[in-house]
């Protein structure tokens, strides 16, 4: 069976972070945090340029 990478229901914003939890089957918070930390060490335009990209190209489950 092949894992499909999907926008989650479990969403705070567009679901982004919690499809990659679902995906990679670990708590969505942690997933969450992670984020926030690279969000903050790569600064904030790189990666929040990958998240709305990422939030127009993933389908919705």
């Amino acid at each position: 069976m092949t894992k499909k990478l999907y926008l989650s229901k479990n969403k705070k914003i567009w679901g982004v972070c919690g499809g990659f939890a679902e995906y990679l089957d670990m708590d969505p918070t942690v997933v969450r945090l992670l984020y926030l930390l690279l969000l903050i060490l790569t600064g904030v335009i790189p990666l929040t340029i990958f998240y709305i990209i990422a939030a127009l190209v993933m389908p919705k489950k």
